[in-house]
């Protein structure tokens, strides 16, 4: 017989999986519409006012995103002041690869990642021995400048309690154009289909070995079930700069949106010791 605990917990993971759907088909909708707006001011407007149309909208719908994200509703107009420093110059980089690069880690040696953020630093202790194919991943992409200057695009603060990053698009959709294996599902960390606090774990898209580079941070115990690569422990320190993230509140008012913290990874590093 399913208990009520249980049936708490299944459906914490179904509207989690949900949400997830929900995001990426709302983005693939809004590109659509964009497109439709952008040919149909193609066709009405014409000489070097139609060449400037064309250009602000191309420059990206990061513009247009981010003043959605800004003010998406009355509730928003309330929110708390942005807690975090203007971002390092720079552009992010488009980049693509067609396959896992090759894994060349020391699985016995000890690996660091620092995320240095427009918030803070957030420091992690990643697991070689336990997730090689991921931690290897993110040595390569970070050395690469993969992460540098991307937005950590969505936070969640009902039902879990998580930041999630690594999508250059800032879209919910991008990646590095190859996907890793699932590993460490069964790390003892993992108790009850609990995500502890201090965990980072790799997004998918809810189908197994589906993970590319969007990763998470959980700073508060979150039920989920346990199909999410845990790869690392988030610092004492960077905790403190994740609940001050997550204190600022995200941008819709229903739990899961854009941070309203303007949170940028201005540097990403992967160290060996």
């Amino acid at each position: 017989m399913v208990t009520q605990e249980q049936r708490k917990r299944q459906l914490a993971r179904e509207k989690f999986l949900r949400q997830q759907q929900r995001r990426t088909s709302a983005r693939r909708r809004a590109r659509m519409r964009n497109s439709v707006i952008a040919s149909v001011l193609g066709v009405i407007v014409i000489g070097s006012v139609a060449l400037y149309t064309t250009g602000v909208l191309k420059d990206d719908n990061k513009k247009a995103s981010a003043s959605a994200e800004a003010s998406p509703s009355p509730e928003a107009s309330s929110k708390a002041p942005d807690p975090c420093e203007k971002a390092a110059a720079g552009k992010v980089k488009t980049q693509s690869w067609k396959k896992e690069p090759a894994v060349t880690i020391d699985k016995s040696a000890k690996y660091t990642m620092k995320l240095a953020t427009t918030c803070g630093e957030i420091d992690v202790a990643l697991k070689a021995s336990a997730a090689p194919h991921t931690v290897n991943s993110f040595d390569f992409l970070a050395g690469k400048g993969y992460f540098d200057h991307t937005k950590c695009h969505r936070l969640t603060t009902n039902g879990i309690y998580v930041l999630q990053c690594g999508d250059p698009t800032g879209s919910g959709s991008g990646g590095p154009g190859y996907t890793i294996p699932d590993e460490n599902l069964k790390d003892k960390s993992l108790k009850s289909n609990t995500y502890p606090a201090g965990t980072i774990a790799m997004a998918n898209t809810g189908q197994a070995h589906t993970g590319g580079s969007q990763f998470f941070l959980v700073y508060q115990d979150s039920q989920l079930p346990p199909s999410y690569t845990p790869f690392g422990t988030v610092s004492a320190s960077g905790m403190k700069v994740l609940k001050k993230i997550a204190a600022a509140g995200e941008s819709t008012g229903a739990g899961d949106g854009a941070p309203n913290a303007t949170v940028v990874i201005n540097k990403a590093t992967v160290t060996k010791s």
